[in-house]
């Protein structure tokens, strides 16, 4: 029997027809949740990066295809000083919205959403380039 190998350049690998595709509400719940208190998560499946030192296009993973990754938390203003510096050079704005349980309909974390533009005025073409930014 053929033993697979699940990691692959410090990322993991998973099995062929393997598809990671959470939720909202199941990247808060059972992932971010989880791992700020400490809890094992389901699957390790999601690796642990600092986003805001890597440009889009150098991030880990096939480019095709949607990329998780733990951020570590930074301090408001360290963070708020970082996403300004990252809109500013990427021409990008922000989108934010609630995500709210289905089975409770209580508010459970935010999810806010960096759109890339092409162009230095505002009026230019989107990019695919989202980077989606979830909280508790």
């Amino acid at each position: 029997m053929e033993k697979s190998n699940l990691l692959v350049n410090g990322g993991m690998k998973l099995p062929i027809g393997y598809r990671f595709h959470p939720t909202d509400e199941e990247l808060l719940l059972h992932y971010l949740r989880r791992k700020v208190f400490g809890v094992p998560l389901p699957a390790s499946v999601i690796p642990e990066l600092d986003v805001f030192q890597a440009d889009p296009w150098s991030l880990p993973g096939n480019l095709k295809e949607k990329r998780y990754f733990f951020g570590r938390n930074w301090g408001m203003t360290v963070k708020t000083d970082a996403r300004k510096l990252l809109v500013r050079l990427l021409e990008a704005y922000w989108q934010g919205r609630q995500i709210v349980a289905s089975f409770s309909n209580h508010v459970i974390g935010m999810k806010k959403t960096l759109i890339f533009r092409e162009g230095k005025h505002s009026n230019d073409s989107t990019t695919q380039w989202i980077m989606h930014e979830y909280a508790l």
